[in-house]
This record gives structure tokens, sequence and C-alpha cells, in this order.
């Protein structure tokens, strides 16, 4: 009993730390989604250019998910978080001479940087989490971890909203009766207005990344030794490469959503739903991830992982397609239903893919 306790202690800083991590990298990741009107507005782009916003983002995690195994696999996971902070910070304080210069690629590069520390975060953590306690708790603990990130996916559109957007839209139609030096004041204080929550963010991950510095964590047995493998082993997981076949479409799926429900509100052309009240369909959408999280963890004490993954698919789906059939007000609240069946999907895929890696597991993640 009381080795167990002992054990149980030895996890809990690291656990708290982790989970701190999701917080402030789901809090940044859920910005873009209020960035996007933002900077399609500040930089005067077409939904097309705007979207790419995203697509910077996430390209990070493309690019940078392999590397960052091979890095952790080399380094082991503290060296992981410290790197991962770091570049992230780096990818935050690029925001402010992006609005200086207010050129589009700059902000992508930005957000490229900033995704690609949080791409080694995430594959650090992830794995670090299951290894945190016995195998049978690692898709609730992945859930609580997941719960704590979607606290933060949820204050960030409100946080955002208050911060970028007005109260009041300002029409296209007035901003185009703006004199040459009138619409420059105005892109100008536009841009200016990401300078201030980046920087603070930039500065909370170096703080954090010196915690972790001046924190013993504990090393994962896999880390001490043992032959090294060929990355390309992993492939014969088969399970492992269905599950990042789901994860894409997962994330494909998500991030498609809460992108665009501000657009896709205005579309409707309802006026007293303005960008920033449309912007609470996004805070619902990431409360009902964070409920369901939040009964995730029981959930998957009571019932096999893959069945409840097909229930939360299956009613993800339908909802989207009461939403596509709908109109109004009705069909954005059964998109910001999805966060609620889409809650959980992640954290099963993700320990059902890790399940039996052993030391392919920083590779698989």
């Amino acid at each position: 009993m009381s080795s167990t306790k002992g054990s149980n202690s030895k996890f809990l800083v690291p656990l708290i730390i982790v989970m701190a991590l999701m917080f402030f990298w789901n809090l940044s990741r859920n910005i873009n989604d209020v960035l996007i009107p933002h900077l399609k507005r500040a930089c005067q782009l077409t939904d097309f250019e705007s979207s790419l916003v995203q697509s910077a983002f996430f390209g990070a995690y493309f690019i940078v998910a392999l590397p960052a195994g091979w890095y952790i696999q080399k380094k082991g996971y503290r060296n992981g978080i410290i790197t991962g902070l770091l570049i992230a910070a780096l990818g935050a304080f690029l925001f402010y001479p992006a609005a200086e210069t207010r050129v589009y690629p700059f902000f992508l590069l930005a957000l490229f940087v900033m995704a690609a520390g949080f791409a080694v975060l995430e594959v650090t953590a992830s794995p670090y989490i299951t290894k945190l306690g016995t195998p049978e708790g690692a898709s609730s603990r992945l859930s609580m971890a997941a719960a704590i990130g979607s606290v933060g996916a949820t204050i960030a559109p409100v946080l955002a909203a208050t911060l970028f957007l007005h109260e009041v839209d300002i029409p296209q139609e007035t901003i185009d009766t703006f004199s040459p030096s009138q619409l420059e004041t105005f892109l100008t204080g536009e841009a200016d207005l990401v300078k201030p929550p980046y920087l603070i963010l930039g500065a909370i991950l170096i703080i954090i990344a010196i915690i972790v510095v001046f924190t013993k964590l504990p090393a994962i047995e896999e880390e001490q030794g043992g032959a090294k493998k060929p990355l390309i082993d992993i492939l014969k997981f088969k399970h492992t490469l269905y599950g990042v076949g789901a994860e894409f479409f997962y994330v494909g799926a998500e991030v498609g959503i809460v992108s665009f429900i501000i657009r896709y509100a205005k579309w409707f052309n309802i006026p007293e739903l303005t960008e920033q009240k449309s912007a609470q369909y996004i805070t619902a959408f990431m409360a009902l991830v964070l409920i369901g999280r939040l009964l995730g963890v029981y959930i998957l004490k009571k019932f096999k992982p893959q069945h409840v993954l097909a229930f939360c698919s299956i009613s993800a789906f339908a909802m989207v397609t009461i939403a596509i059939i709908t109109n109004g007000y009705f069909s954005l609240a059964c998109l910001s239903i999805v966060g609620f069946f889409t809650s959980i999907i992640y954290p099963i895929i993700f320990s059902l893919s890790m399940k039996d890696l052993k030391e392919y597991t920083k590779t698989g993640s």
C-alpha cells in the first residue's frame, strides 16, 4: 500500500506540469479560431487566404511530428518538453514583428514556429502521461489531461473575441470608404491588437520552461538504455497506422468546424449576430468538449474504449448532418454539440494506438 502511494506521489508533479502545458497549448491553438476573421480584416484577405492560418499551424504538426519523435527518442521526455516550450515561445514573440510589418506570410511563419514547438510538446507529453502510472489508467489520465486542456480551449475564444473582435461589426462596405491614410491607420490598429496577448503568452512559456529545468522529472524505463530501433519499424504496427489515419480525419473535422463557425454564422446574415457573439458558439463547442472529457474519465472505466469511440463518431456524424440540412441558430447549436461527442475521441485513439508499442512508444506518438 505504502509503495503504491509513494509511486503515485512521484508522478504527481510531472502530471501537473504536463497538464499545465496542455492548458496553454490548447489556449494558444484555439485563439486561431478567432484569429482567422481578425487577420482576414487586418490583412485584407479572402476566406481562402485566411484559412491558411490553420494550414500553417497544423502543417507544422505534420512536418515536425516525426523529427520530434526522433528527438525525444534521443534526448528523452524532459528535454523534449523544454525544447518544445522554447520553440513555441519564439513563435509567440514573432507576432510582434509580424504585426509591425503587417505582412501576412510573417504571421503564418510565427504560427508555424509556435505550432512546431507545440508539436514537440504534444509528441512528448501524450506518451509521457501514458507512462506516469498504471497502463490500465492510461486512457483515463489522457482524458483528464485533455479535459484540463479543454479549459484553456474554452477560455480561448472568449478571450480572443474580447481582444481581437469589435462589439459592433465594421462592415467591409464601411472600410471601403476609408481614405488611404484612414485605412492605413485602421489596419495598423487592427494588427497591433495581437501584440500584447502573444508577448504575454511567450513570457509564460519561457517561465514554464525555467520551472521544468529546475524540476526533477522521473525518468521512464525505456529511456535508460536498450537497442536503438529503426524508425521504419513502426510501420509493422498496423493498429498504430490506423490510429494515424483516424487522428488525421478527427483533427481535420474538428478544426474545420471551429475555424469557420464565425464565418458560417455571418453567412446567415442575422443582424444581431456579430462576430464577437458568433465566437460564443466556439466557446460552447469547447465547453462541451470539456464536459465530455470530464465524463470520459468515468465512462472509460466502465466501457471498452473502442465501443465508446464508435458511439461518439456516429453521434458526431449525425449532428453535422443535421447542421447541414438546417439553418440559423439551430444549425449553429448542432455544430456546437459536435464538441461533446468528439471530446474523448482523441485520447481513445491515441491510447489504443500506443498499446503494446513498448520501446517504440516515442516513435509511435
